[in-house]
């Protein structure tokens, strides 16, 4: 299957997930290519009749804009800007990060407002297509100019066929590729080295993946809250529908809602309680997994808007006949999303984790930390351990990084979004509450089955997500090595089909 660029439609998130999902390859359509040539051409025509300096066209980059490049030296110009600024450090991108920032630099170039060359971009699908992935670095973004540092390291080898990439599972220099499929190094034209670098596809592809990701989390945490609940003997009224409708946030009804599909028919939810309440961690989930889904969807709204904009600069407006040097390539609006993601995220495992503590509690009839001869076994004493330290980890990565700002380029860029930084610490507050999820479903399966044995069933619902569970972790009767059940609890959730 395939994907065609039009910039005439909109690419949504669920777009991307089908892209995914299916393996497609990219193309580029008639009205893409037509808007990339029109772009190119009016740039062309523009240097020839313009005598003003033109910023990144005709001009140096940053502070430097004020020093004029002849028309000789224009293509080495960007070919130096390109090699000069990849200085990417620490860990490796993804490699599912790394072919989002292709498909997504790819998408900004069709809207025509880039003077990318055609081959330019069908380089940048190829690559795609491929499963040619340049080696990029986390480390090294501010989200001002754009995410300068990592777009260097993708195009180094992706365009000018230096550096190198993964391909064919191993790691290897990008000549490799170029004399295996006849590639070229492009030469670049004016303005190109700048479009390349100039953009927001690192903190955006991180932010898509990170939406991804989230909403699947919090569809699973509504799941595994229902387990919990009902393992824990909880009470179903905080949940709803009348309570809920005389504080109606969206994410809030949703989310009680969901809790009351997946618990109906449960034997143990309509018996009768003699508790009159319920810890906050249980009661107030609808509250609090609510908030984290409106806050998802707002994050979604910012982030369908950038990957559907046109980021770099200068911008070229060819029906316009301006060339307008602005600031779209300011990472500003991903930064405070992706901290307000990261916060909603991790919320999500902060809760999650305080259930995993009541259920090895010795409440509502369980054995303490769930095991049937606690002293002689630790049972699920540690698991908390591990999820609590990951919860507190998340809660550290949550520092706001939008708020923060160094200054560089000799104080012409002098307030900058650390947006990057604020995409990779999201990465990884996802990854975390997954891993507590997975903690949590650890322990309520375990608590579910003591229900059993007094002779009780959950929802068919529960009992099925249970069922295919127990074909990847076993009950633990005696003390065995958790973290084997953990790391598959963790694969659960990652191949659960929602």
């Amino acid at each position: 299957m395939q994907y065609t660029f039009n910039p005439n439609e909109k690419l949504t998130l669920d777009k991307i997930q089908e892209i995914i999902d299916k393996k497609m390859t990219l193309a580029l359509g008639d009205e893409a290519k037509r808007r990339i040539e029109k772009c190119r051409n009016y740039l062309n025509q523009k240097m020839e009749t313009q005598k003003e300096p033109i910023y990144g066209v005709t001009t140096g980059f940053g502070s430097l804009c004020n020093i004029s490049i002849s028309k000789e030296q224009l293509s080495q110009l960007q070919k130096n800007l390109v090699m000069s600024h990849a200085c990417g450090v620490g860990d490796e991108v993804p490699a599912e990060v790394v072919r989002l920032m292709l498909l997504l630099k790819a998408q900004n170039f069709t809207f025509g407002y880039s003077g990318a060359q055609l081959q330019t971009v069908q380089r940048l699908v190829d690559c795609y297509n491929e499963d040619v992935l340049p080696i990029v670095y986390q480390q090294g973004s501010l989200g001002a100019s754009g995410d300068l540092c990592p777009l260097a390291n993708l195009m180094l080898p992706a365009i000018l066929g230096m550096g190198e990439v993964y391909w064919k599972g191993r790691r290897c220099d990008v000549s490799e590729v170029y004399a295996a499929k006849g590639w070229q190094p492009i030469e670049l034209q004016s303005k190109e080295g700048l479009a390349l670098l100039n953009g927001t596809q690192f903190m955006s592809s991180y932010a898509v993946w990170s939406l991804l990701k989230a909403r699947r989390l919090s569809r699973q945490a509504d799941m595994v809250l229902s387990l919990s609940l009902d393992a824990f003997d909880g009470r179903i009224e905080p949940f709803y529908e009348c309570l809920h409708m005389v504080r109606p946030h969206k994410g809030q009804l949703e989310t009680a809602a969901a809790v009351r599909d997946m618990t109906e028919g449960s034997e143990i939810i309509r018996r009768h309680k003699d508790h009159v309440q319920d810890p906050y961690s249980f009661r107030c989930a609808p509250q609090v997994h609510g908030a984290a889904k409106d806050t998802i969807r707002y994050v979604e709204s910012v982030v369908e808007t950038e990957i559907n904009s046109t980021t770099d600069n200068p911008i070229v407006l060819p029906d316009e006949d301006m060339v307008i040097s602005g600031g779209h390539f300011h990472g500003e609006p991903l930064a405070m999303v992706l901290d307000f993601l990261a916060i909603a995220v991790a919320e999500l495992g902060a809760i999650s984790e305080r259930r995993t503590y009541q259920l090895i509690d010795a409440k509502r009839g369980l054995p303490s930390f769930l095991v049937a001869k606690p002293g002689l076994n630790s049972g699920f004493m540690i698991p908390q351990y591990a999820a609590a330290a990951i919860a507190s980890q998340s809660k550290q990565l949550c520092t706001p990084c939008s708020v923060d700002s160094i200054p560089s380029s000799q104080n012409q860029e002098d307030l900058v979004s650390m947006g990057g930084n604020a995409a990779t610490k999201t990465y990884r507050v996802c990854e975390n509450t997954e891993r507590i999820l997975a903690i949590e479903l650890f322990n309520a399966a375990q608590a579910l089955d003591f229900r059993h044995q007094e002779g009780l069933k959950s929802s068919p619902k529960i009992e099925q997500m249970v069922a295919d569970y127990r074909q990847k972790v076993n009950f633990v009767d005696i003390d065995q090595i958790m973290y084997k059940h953990i790391h598959a609890s963790v694969r659960f959730l990652q191949e659960m089909a929602l």
